[in-house]
């Protein structure tokens, strides 16, 4: 049992706890593979400004027995713990950390960090601290292979240091994917150049919706933003360095009216559009008729594609109405020249004819749950968040794989009433009537933020934490081994770290409402959330 002096988030698979401790200090040398410059690095640069020691990094030598050491050495025997899997064995004489990957060393500092007095994370030297680390054995391997976040930005802009902040905060608990929602309704959040109205027309709202989905109060005040293809390869990079994918999500057919509010000629009416002002699903979306919707979206792909390296490419899909589809006559020439006999049959084709761009340049389609049909191959990824639970079950039996963020248990825009600290941490992500054979096809769980009610770094944090800590330890700790008190306990130190980082998370007596008022959760879903710490 980890006592409050050991509290690692997420709970290593194995653990052995010994009495004495390793004490870093200003002649501590770090010995390192050579392939591991960059991560020795990041180690030496995290530990840094609180301690003031510059240590010095050299090439790992044969022997591993020095002193006052710690050793970063890659072994391609542990190969047995995954290439995210990590081995770390500390003692007064010295810290041996190994992998059979860099992404295996990185985690493992993340581990050597949580073990350190909190006080490593300040910004400036302190001279009373004795820099002790615990002496520990450990071995250690995620659970899933998908450990994902999903930022929304299409409804409000948030901008690069805002995402940096989420990413930081996302390695320290060993997530490596950030899905990022980039485009909406509300709002076109990347630069397209072929496509310059993207974000000249459809970046830019001239008010918002506040209150809740039920209110008709309007906040005035103009909300614009997006980011230049500049921006988003210096973000890319520092995902990178940190071993996070950013997956981008670009969603069609529907959640698309600022993008038709710049080209309404992609639409099946014509327009004029306005980029939508309100939240909910809207009733314009693009027209499946016209192929030359589908050059517009090819052209903007081609140049998503250039500028991420992800394999991966979410396309949304998800809450497209189709009234626009039946009385347009360009859909009901394509119905009848395709034989369709119900207008679902076009958002199946539309994924298909995606699918095809993207696998001409070798990338996955990833959408939501409901572009799930018969016809889905194998290598397309499925979101799970609501309804449609037999073509998640179906897909992942035809060797499919789905990513969990089911509705409620992973959505962290609603209230802490609706969705408390215990409700994410036991969700159970595998289907009961799923076979074993397939259990390998889920590739983890994300959990996602939609902004509707998030307009700023410090909504964002009450809204995500410490609510993500728990969905990174159900994503990384065997599921035998979780317990929701073990983790409260380990979280009420850990959350000690976060308020040195700066981090406006949601307070106890908040994450972790009365009963009775978790009953009546439910009702809070059409709410703006009340965050009663952050008006302190």
């Amino acid at each position: 049992m980890l006592d409050n002096k050991i509290s690692i988030i997420p709970k290593p698979a194995n653990i052995i706890i010994r009495e004495d401790y390793f004490t870093l200090t200003e002649q501590t040398k770090i010995e390192s593979d050579p392939k591991l410059k960059n991560v020795a690095g990041y180690f030496k640069n995290l530990i840094s400004p609180a301690t003031g020691f510059n240590l010095v990094i050299s090439d790992l030598k044969t022997g591993l027995t020095k002193s006052n050491t710690i050793y970063l050495e890659l072994n391609g025997e542990l190969d047995n713990l995954g290439e995210e899997g990590y081995c770390l064995k500390i003692n007064q004489k010295r810290i041996l950390l190994t992998a059979c990957k860099p992404v295996g060393i990185f985690y493992g500092i993340q581990t050597i960090r949580q073990l350190l007095p909190i006080e490593i994370e300040k910004k400036e030297k302190l001279s009373d601290i004795e820099w002790i680390i615990p002496s520990i054995e450990i071995k250690d391997f995620p659970r899933f292979s998908w450990r994902g976040y999903m930022l929304d930005e299409g409804r409000h802009f948030l901008g690069k240091e805002a995402v940096k902040h989420v990413l930081n905060l996302m390695a320290l608990f060993k997530m490596n994917v950030f899905h990022w929602h980039l485009t909406e309704d509300q709002g076109w959040r990347i630069e397209i150049k072929k496509y310059p109205l993207l974000t000249e027309v459809g970046s830019k709202r001239t008010k918002t919706q506040i209150g809740g989905f039920l209110s008709k109060k309007m906040d005035t005040t103009p909300h614009e933003g997006y980011y230049t293809q500049e921006e988003i390869q210096e973000l890319i990079s520092y995902a990178d360095r940190l071993f996070i994918k950013i997956i981008p999500e670009i969603d069609i057919p529907g959640h698309s009216k600022a993008a038709l509010a710049a080209y309404p000629e992609f639409s099946c009416t014509g327009g004029p559009f306005e980029v939508s002002t309100t939240f909910g699903i809207k009733k314009d979306v693009y027209c499946v008729g016209k192929e030359s919707t589908f050059e517009f979206l090819n052209n903007i792909l081609d140049e998503i594609i250039l500028l991420f390296p992800s394999e991966i490419i979410h396309i949304g899909g998800d809450e497209v109405p189709k009234n626009r589809w039946k009385k347009c006559p360009e859909c009901q020439v394509r119905m009848k020249a395709e034989n369709f006999k119900s207008k679902k049959e076009l958002q199946i084709f539309f994924t298909e004819r995606i699918n095809k761009i993207l696998s001409s340049h070798d990338r996955r389609l990833m959408g939501w749950n409901q572009i799930l049909s018969a016809k889905s191959t194998k290598d397309i990824i499925g979101q799970y968040w609501m309804f449609g639970k037999k073509k998640v079950m179906k897909h992942l039996m035809r060797g499919g794989n789905i990513v969990f963020s089911k509705f409620g248990p992973t959505y962290l825009d609603y209230s802490y009433k609706r969705t408390s600290l215990s409700k994410v941490y036991n969700y159970k992500p595998v289907p009961k009537k799923l076979h074993k054979d397939y259990h390998d096809n889920i590739l983890g769980i994300e959990a996602p933020l939609w902004t509707e009610w998030v307009r700023n770094v410090r909504e964002l944090d009450w809204q995500t934490f410490p609510r993500l800590i728990a969905i990174a330890e159900s994503n990384w700790t065997p599921k035998e081994q979780k317990n929701f008190e073990s983790f409260r306990t380990r979280l009420e130190y850990i959350l000690k770290r976060l308020d040195i980082l700066g981090v406006y998370y949601a307070q106890k007596q908040e994450y972790q409402p009365a009963f009775i008022k978790r009953i009546f959760g439910f009702l809070t879903i059409f709410k703006e959330p009340k965050r009663t710490s952050l008006t302190i």
